[in-house]
């Protein structure tokens, strides 16, 4: 097994759905994001967005949960390839990041990932800088959020 193939290098996977409850938007505003537009239904009316909604932060952080568990989820997968089992490590960062439209109190978001290249590190021998994009998009197909990624990882 290649490693391009391990990491499915090209394909988008989905890492799971999640539906946001208002309850839950208000816990996490209340805690991360306290502006009134994600604490109050009322205030959200008369806000841009015209009822409660999601935090960006919120919907970043729930991918970032998706994706986790859909990491440790393939630690079964079978490796094949040169060397020992890829690992990943932690993120230097991300760019581009779009929140597209609002994540409504009742909406139900699906997160994918699609790991785009790796490259070894010369700074760091046995590691590698993987790229990925990231999105979440809602119950009628629309893209929500978007935003481009690089995770560490230790491989041949």
């Amino acid at each position: 097994m290649s490693l391009d193939a391990f990491l499915k290098l090209g394909q988008t996977m989905s890492l799971g759905s999640h539906t946001f409850t208002a309850e839950e938007i208000k816990r996490f505003a209340a805690r991360y994001d306290p502006q009134p537009f994600h604490l109050d239904e009322e205030a959200a009316k008369d806000s841009i967005f015209g009822r409660l909604c999601a935090s960006g932060w919120h919907t970043c952080a729930m991918w970032m949960r998706y994706n986790v568990l859909n990491i440790d989820a393939r630690e079964d997968a079978p490796w094949s390839g040169p060397g020992e089992r890829p690992e990943f490590g932690p993120s230097p960062g991300f760019k581009n990041l779009k929140w597209l439209k609002p994540v409504y109190a009742g909406d139900t978001i699906t997160f994918t990932r699609t790991a785009l290249s790796h490259r070894r590190l010369a700074s760091r021998p046995g590691w590698r800088l993987l790229t990925l994009k990231g999105t979440a998009i809602n119950q009628d197909g629309q893209t929500v959020m978007e935003f481009d990624n690089a995770v560490l990882m230790k491989a041949v």
